[in-house]
Formats: C-alpha cells, structure tokens, sequence
C-alpha cells in the first residue's frame, strides 16, 4: 500500500496526437504493396518510398528492390517513384527507357510542383525554400523551369541576391518547421517586397499538426522522445521544436535507441512520432519503455486526421 505523499513509482507516458503515418506514406506505401501483390516481379523503388528504415525493410520482404537511381533499373521493369516526387529528367529517363511507370509522389509534393511550375511561366524567378540534398527538394528544383533559388535559413534569405525589379516567387518543401518558414518567408518578402507566394499553406498539413502537437507535449512533459528514422525530415522537426520548447529531446529510431536515454528523475515523458513512422515501431518503443518502467499511458486531446488521397488510376480496383 502506497503511503501518503509517497511518490508513485513509474512514470507518466502522454502520447502526442496525432503521431505516427499520414495519408501521404499510406498512400505511398499501399502502391508499392498493391503492385507486388498483383505479381509485378521484380518491383523498383527509385529512393526508399518515405524515410523510415523499418517501412522499407518490411517493403524489401515482400519483394520491392530500393535504388537510387534509373541506371539500376533493368529494362522493362517496374519502377516506383518515392513520395518525395522526382525532376523532370528522371521523368523523362524512365519515359525514355519504356519503363512501366508508378508514381507515389505525395499529393501535397505534386502540388508544389505545380505552383513552382506556374509562377515559372508566369516569367518569375522562383526561390525553394528547403533543405539541400533533401529527395523531396531535389525533386522539386528539378520540376521547374529557369533558375531556381535554393534557400533554407533567414541568413540565406538576408544573403540572396538578385537583382532589383526582379518579378519573384517562391514555394516551400512540405516538411519544414512552420516557425522557421515563417520566419524566412518575412525576411524574403522584406527584402523582395513585390515576391508572391503561399505563405505556409505548403507545408503539409500532417507537418503542421504533428508539430502543434509536439509544442502542446512540451507544455507538459520532462523529456520528449520522437520516434522515427534520422533522415526524415519531418522526425528531425519535431525533435527541433521540443526542443526549441526547452524539453530535452531524443530521436529514436526503435527501441534498441533507448538504452542511450536516462530518465533518472522523469516524471513525464512525451512521446510523438514523424509521419514516415509505422504504428508497429511506436507500440515496439512503448513495450520496451513498459519494460523498463511502469508507465501510466494517457494521450493528449488532438486533431484526429480523416484525410486520405486516392491511388493511382492503374491501380484503384487492384
């Protein structure tokens, strides 16, 4: 029997809401899935399909070959763009070659190519905001035409230049932090006072809410924890912002991570997960948490997302 004002063993585990896969990676990963199951064989994923090792490894199982370019494609192959979205050279590679072509862009992705693509004709110089190297921004600087501006801090954005009564617009990566763009779009349009644009209605709306939710995790927990894969950046975000928030912050890949993690003196861990990250990964992190210590699991009230995007035409009634 516990005595009073003695301290509950355990800790408190608040889950974030929402967490885990959007209606992007679902999509992404229903493609790759319903082509293996209608016995294309063998199937070619150009770039891991989201950034998440587990999803890719459990994709490799079931027969998909990852690459990282069209050079590894065999002739008359199935090939599968990622849900970053691919340039124009790639497209027309792979239509050059004959390729049988799936494309698992990501709805949101495609749609910055076609603002981009429209400002472009309109005779704008275009400035990307994102993150270089990124596959979702190369994918994006390769679908538009002219120059395009790279530009992914308020230095960078201080720094351009260009000349005066240049006619410009600019559209954003779909993963990054709101704040941030925020900030970048305020020195771009205080700098470029004519530059038009979306404003952050780019950035995705899964990014958006994983992040509101993270901010209202750190309101409340000691140390937040962040489940996903190193190179996502919607995971890296979500770390960033807890820890911007002035929570300690750690982004664990599965629950081997946790073993590097103290929580010595934690009365209140947070827990969230980037939109690449498979509900199996967080439930394996919870259960070696359970294991380590009791846990008294709650989850924060949030938006619970109803969005889905249809697949692809040839593969709707597979």
């Amino acid at each position: 029997m516990r005595v009073a004002g003695e301290r509950e063993s355990g800790l408190d585990l608040v889950l974030a809401q929402p967490r885990g896969f959007c209606a992007g990676v679902v999509r992404a990963v229903d493609i790759v899935e319903r082509v293996i199951a209608r016995g294309d064989s063998p199937v070619y994923v150009r770039h891991e399909i989201v950034h998440n090792g587990r999803v890719v490894a459990d994709l490799q199982a079931k027969g998909a070959r990852f690459v990282e370019s069209l050079d590894e494609v065999p002739d008359g192959a199935t090939t599968i763009f990622s849900a970053h979205g691919v340039s124009r050279a790639v497209e027309a590679e792979a239509a050059r070659r004959g390729l049988p072509v799936v494309d698992a862009t990501c709805p949101l992705v495609a749609k910055v190519h076609g603002q981009g693509r429209r400002y472009a004709a309109q005779g704008r110089t275009v400035i990307l905001v994102g993150h270089a190297g990124h596959a979702e921004v190369e994918g994006t600087l390769g679908q538009i035409d002219g120059t395009v501006h790279l530009v992914g801090s308020v230095a960078e954005a201080e720094g351009l230049d260009l000349p005066a009564g240049t006619p410009l617009a600019y559209v954003t990566q779909t993963t990054l932090s709101v704040d941030d763009t925020r900030a970048i779009i305020a020195t771009l349009r205080r700098r470029f006072p004519d530059l038009v644009g979306p404003e952050t209605r780019d950035i995705c709306y899964a990014t958006q809410n994983r992040q509101a939710a993270v901010r209202a995790l750190a309101d409340i927990a000691d140390v937040i924890l962040v489940v996903g894969a190193r190179n996502s950046s919607n995971c890296n975000r979500l770390r960033e912002i807890a820890a911007e928030a002035g929570r300690p912050s750690h982004l664990v890949e599965g629950a081997q991570d946790l073993e590097q993690i103290a929580l010595d003196g934690v009365r209140t861990l947070g827990l969230t997960a980037g939109a690449s990250t498979p509900e199996v990964v967080i439930a394996e992190v919870i259960a070696a948490l359970q294991r380590r210590t009791p846990l008294r699991i709650s989850s924060l009230p949030g938006i619970v997302e109803g969005v889905t995007f249809p697949l692809p035409s040839s593969l709707s009634h597979t």
